[in-house]
């Protein structure tokens, strides 16, 4: 219709009133085009898609309509129009953008067809229509951008989706799921068979399985499985799976594809990292819980062991008897064949031992040829007779290693929990006690700690948890006295004294409070405070050029704890200035009794360390030539109660004499305690002892007192004149 000349309301028909009316309700554009002269007619709405008026756009040409197309769009129009003019196409259809009035396109679709030809074949005329198609486009645009977005999302993440249509049967892919199963829409046709064949044989149970579940029960699942790729690879998968139901029928099955196989292959490592980790953890834990000779259960486990049963016997109302063990003659098989032999008899008395008891009962070793039995869910003390009894002849049990006939008793010590209400330290220390007793009634029995003590005990322990709030309340200090040659006069070293600056009775000696520390672990916390402020002390000396050895008293419990030369090498190492043999160590003879294996091995570590070691108070023990012989130190200290004596007992003085004769011959330094008099330096110096200590030196003195004293001496000795 040619809005340029249009014709009067009067000579249009009703008809083509409607037709007006229908097509501009339609919001159509119309557009009729003279070919050949390139003549165009439209309607308002064709120019108003573009943002025009009619009378903008006059006068109108083909040209009008062509230079508002992007030019794009406008080689795919032409191509078109000439496959329609040529009769390839019967209508013309494009979808182009078109410039707006503001500057931007939108988007329309162009339909026409010729309707006159001319006699040479040439198109003459055509109608079309303009439909404006822009929000379509746009959609278009957005779904399509989306669909990229989720295509690409799902190539990185590796996860691909999947919907079955139960109605129709047909099985969709996306194009990850593809591309996880290495294959292509063309060359591969999915179906719930195929895919379910390409699972390994476990996973095509599961997935065959769970498949069924889903479409005859409407159960969802969320799965990992193993598949092979269409190429043969295997991989590793996530598939799940949601249902969709209506009236209770399942229609539709939907979930993804995930490749996973990365993550499990790192799952794998790390599996195997912790596998490896337990077992490693698991060695741990049998080298810090079990005896390495005899695989009994060692002091850590022991005290786990007690705590437990402790635990139970008074819940249940019953009690436990806890049972300290000592092979009597083990040191005669040990010192007669050596440790070899030694090591396989304990490994076979460990077993005899083990089977005389109940099953749930504990064995463990707790050191050289010591056990502890703990006897568990016992309703009268008597039912532990019966396994006692056991125990004493299980040791007894002779055994032949390597040919010999080998045979021992043992004493046992009992103490019973919950009558005796102690700790498992303390439970073990009454045991002990009560073995020590069995051994001085005859060996070969046990013998049950004395209830009737335990107000003693009590009281004991009221004492331990007094020193624990003297110690925490920094109430110890340390004192000095020096040691003396006594062929020169010069003071050759220190020994560090400990002293309870009690806050109602003042300074006290060792003797008024180390004795309640026997065999308590407070005595090692004691000693390590003891080592640590005499290492404190040597450094500030230091800084004043006064460098000289100090010696510490080490107690038996101490020396033998597990911890002590690594907890040693720690405190030694926060004082790197100080030089080496600036610390000694005093043991007393009896701490190396029982397990001198043990302790020798202990000295020879500390050795290495730059601390050497002194038997202090020689004479008072029960020290052999082998035990001499073994331990690697290098003083034996004379005990004053010799020494003191020695100017009116003539069975002292032969006693001295003997020592330093031993000592020599072992090459062992001797050191004099108690020395009072000159008299004494004077005959300790005949009979070839040089080092001397005692009051008749000097007194044990605070630190600050000690740089004061040490000018007096060096400026006049007395104790010694020096023509000596």
């Amino acid at each position: 219709m040619d809005k340029s000349s249009p014709p009067t309301a009067q000579s249009k028909s009703d008809n083509e009133e409607r037709l007006e009316l229908v097509i501009n309700a339609s919001g159509v554009g119309v557009w009729d085009w003279q070919v050949q002269s390139g003549d165009l007619t439209f309607n308002e709405r064709w120019a108003e898609i573009i943002g025009f008026t009619l009378e903008e756009l006059l006068p109108i040409k083909f040209d009008t309509w062509s230079d508002n197309v992007h030019p794009e769009d406008l080689v795919k129009a032409n191509k078109l129009l000439e496959q329609h003019w040529a009769g390839e196409v019967d209508l013309y259809e494009v979808e182009a953008r078109m410039r707006h009035k503001k500057g931007h396109y939108v988007w329309v679709l162009a339909s026409g067809k010729v309707v006159e030809w001319q006699e040479d074949g040439q198109p003459k005329r055509m109608l079309g229509t303009h439909l404006d198609i822009t929000d379509r486009k746009e959609r278009e645009s957005e779904r399509t951008i989306a669909s990229q977005l989720l295509n690409e999302s799902q190539k990185v993440a590796k996860v691909g989706g999947w919907e079955l249509n139960l109605e129709t049967g047909l099985l969709y892919w996306t194009a990850e799921t593809y591309r996880i199963h290495e294959a292509n829409p063309d060359e591969f046709d999915p179906t719930v068979d195929a895919g379910v064949d390409y699972f390994l044989p476990g996973s095509r149970e599961k997935i065959s399985a769970a498949l069924d579940q889903a479409t005859n029960h409407g159960v969802g699942y969320d799965l990992e499985l193993e598949t092979l790729t269409t190429q043969g690879r295997k991989i590793d998968v996530r598939t799940t799976c949601n249902v969709t139901q209506k009236d209770g029928a399942t229609l539709r099955l939907s979930g993804i594809f995930q490749d996973i196989s990365e993550q499990k292959v790192v799952q794998r490592k790390l599996e195997l990292s912790n596998l490896n980790l337990e077992k490693a953890n698991t060695a741990l834990k049998l080298s810090a819980h079990y005896d390495a000779l005899t695989e009994l259960p060692n002091r850590i486990l022991l005290s786990e062991r007690m705590q437990q049963a402790m635990t139970r016997s008074v819940r249940n109302n019953q009690s436990v008897a806890i049972a300290f063990i000592d092979l009597d003659g083990f040191k005669t098989i040990n010192d007669s064949y050596g440790h070899s032999t030694g090591d396989q008899f304990l490994r076979q008395i460990a077993g005899h031992l083990k089977l005389s008891l109940r099953e749930g009962d504990t064995l463990a070793r707790i050191g050289g040829d010591e056990f502890v039995a703990v006897l568990d869910g016992l309703n009268e003390h008597i039912d532990s007779h019966t396994i006692l009894t056991r125990m004493l002849e299980a040791a007894a049990t002779e055994l032949i290693i390597d040919g010999k006939p080998l045979k021992v008793s043992t004493s046992i010590g009992v103490t019973f929990y919950p009558q005796n209400n102690s700790s498992p330290d303390q439970l073990l220390r009454h045991a002990d006690h009560a073995m020590y007793k069995a051994k001085q009634l005859g060996k070969g029995r046990w013998h049950v700690f004395d209830i009737e003590q335990d107000v003693a005990v009590k009281h004991r322990h009221e004492e331990i948890e007094r020193l624990r709030l003297a110690l925490q309340n920094e109430e110890f200090t340390l004192f000095y006295q020096p040691k003396v040659d006594l062929s020169s006069n010069k003071v050759i070293a220190l020994e560090a004294l400990i002293r309870w600056n009690h806050p109602e009775q003042g300074i006290l000696p060792p003797a008024a409070f180390l004795p309640v520390l026997e065999h308590d672990i407070l005595s090692i916390e004691l000693g390590e405070w003891v080592i640590k402020t005499a290492l404190k002390q040597l450094h500030r000396w230091y800084s004043t050029a006064m460098e000289m050895p100090i010696s510490v008293n080490i107690s038996p419990l101490q020396l033998q704890h597990p911890d002590f030369v690594s907890k040693l090498d720690q405190m030694l190492k926060e004082f790197p200035i100080l030089s080496a043999n600036s610390l000694e160590f005093e043991i007393l003879e009896s701490s190396a009794l029982k397990d001198i294996d043990r302790v020798s091995a202990v000295i020879k570590e500390c050795n290495q360390l730059g601390i050497i070691f002194s038997i202090d108070d020689f004479g008072t023990g029960y020290s052999s030539l082998t035990y001499l012989k073994r331990l690697p130190t290098e003083y034996l200290k004379i005990d004053q109660s010799f020494i003191r004596e020695m100017l009116i007992d003539t069975d002292n003085l032969t006693i001295i004499q003997g020592i330093i004769g031993l000592a020599k011959a072992f090459g062992l330094k001797v050191i004099a305690e108690g020395v009072e008099t000159p008299a004494h330096g004077e005959k300790l110096l005949t009979m070839g002892c040089l080092l001397a200590q005692g009051y008749g030196i000097a007194k044990p003195m605070p630190a600050n007192e000690l740089p004061g004293w040490l000018e007096q001496w060096n400026a006049n000795p007395k104790l010694i004149d020096g023509t000596l």
